[in-house]
């Protein structure tokens, strides 16, 4: 299935280091969220839990501003109220966003995205998708802020992988208190200062009891899109796919400071037999790691 039935948009505002990012679909579509982290912020994560009436959505929201980005999603709101999007009901179509922040508020000038950037960023959304680093949600994203060294840019991640004709996409915003990893070679990434590609200054900093992170200021957020119609145990089981990804990435990961959460949608329920959701599960790994790895490659990403 091609990328047709969702389109990714972006408010960036690059010298004040922060913006938002939505992902719109077509049409209701089912999806899941699975969060991790210590210090969550969130919006409307409760209607895609087990046993909810919904369990669908309009929308994505990715947003830096911390809980005051959550105002983004007003706009979002906005945009689909006006296209007639929304869950049926007897007063009219309600609009279904989920949504999810990071902290970036101490890293450029104080603004925070809004309902009219959300709005904008509806209106900047294509198919297409392919904008990375400092762009969006990632505008203002850290990482590697445990080891007492400068922190390095963080920032929104694309990666994807393909299974016949079915493409995975996961779309990352990197703002991690933790080291990145490559997680096939074990070397660092995310420390230019620091000699030994093997090292783990974060992790050492924690168990030397040097490190020093306040409650809540990272968070990984991101969405898994899955191109092909799934089953309910596909989709949970894709969030543990993503979150094991993001472990391997970042050390350590989901900690008491962060909020890691992932979002997963596919365009509509199909049973799935249990090789198929294996297959599908491998591709969220793929393309999470592919996601944050890219970051840190110059040539893959000339804006971080």
């Amino acid at each position: 299935m091609s990328d047709s039935w969702y389109r990714i948009g972006h408010t960036t505002y690059e010298d004040d280091r922060t913006g938002c990012t939505v992902v719109l679909f077509d049409q209701l579509v089912p999806a899941w969220v699975d969060v991790r982290g210590g210090a969550p912020g969130t919006r409307e994560t409760d209607l895609l839990g087990p046993g909810r009436t919904v369990g669908q959505l309009n929308a994505i929201l990715l947003t830096g501003g911390s809980a005051f980005g959550l105002a983004a999603a007003d706009g979002v709101m906005r945009y689909l109220d006006e296209q007639g999007s929304g869950f049926p009901t007897g007063g009219g179509p309600v609009p279904i966003v989920a949504g999810a922040v990071i902290f970036d508020l101490p890293v450029g000038t104080p603004r925070r995205p809004t309902a009219d950037d959300g709005y904008a960023a509806c209106l900047n959304a294509t198919g297409a998708g392919t904008d990375t680093g400092r762009v969006g949600v990632g505008t203002g994203a850290t990482v590697a802020k445990l080891g007492g060294l400068r922190p390095r840019d963080g920032g929104l991640g694309v990666g994807s992988a393909r299974i016949g004709d079915t493409d995975v996409v996961a779309i990352v915003a990197l703002n991690a208190a933790g080291d990145v990893v490559d997680p096939a070679t074990g070397a660092l990434l995310s420390r230019d200062e620091d000699t030994s590609p093997t090292a783990r200054p974060s992790r050492d900093a924690l168990l030397s009891g040097a490190a020093r992170a306040a409650e809540g200021e990272n968070t990984t957020i991101g969405a898994v899109l899955i191109g092909e119609p799934v089953s309910q145990l596909t989709l949970v089981r894709a969030g543990i796919a993503a979150h094991d990804a993001l472990a391997r990435c970042v050390v350590p990961a989901h900690t008491l400071v962060d909020g890691d959460t992932f979002f997963i949608a596919a365009p509509a329920r199909s049973e799935t037999e249990p090789g198929r959701v294996l297959a599908l599960c491998s591709a969220v790994e793929v393309a999470v790691e592919q996601a944050i790895t890219r970051l840190f490659q110059p040539a893959a990403n000339p804006v971080a």
